[in-house]
């Protein structure tokens, strides 16, 4: 069962121009590291005028849902299952 929370969390994010592509890369939560190997799902939502970025990313061993808030660029961890 997923466990829900609200965590800041680090996120290394990169960008191919070549592809049009922005994807999470690593995600740094609870004093480990995880590689993403897989982005599952991702969405935007609007609360007034911040817009939200949703991914649904995986590693190896754990599934992990963010949210970008756009408007001061932070990182936050809702839900993990796994690991």
């Amino acid at each position: 069962m997923p466990l829900k929370l609200d965590a800041p969390v680090t996120v290394i994010f990169g960008y191919d121009a070549h592809k049009s592509v922005v994807k999470p890369l690593i995600i740094k939560w609870d004093g480990r590291q995880y590689k993403i190997i897989k982005i599952g799902f991702h969405h935007t939502y609007r609360e007034g005028r911040t817009l939200f970025h949703v991914f649904s990313v995986a590693s190896n061993t754990a599934f992990f849902r963010l949210i970008l808030n756009t408007d001061n660029l932070f990182w936050r961890l809702t839900e993990v299952e796994g690991d």
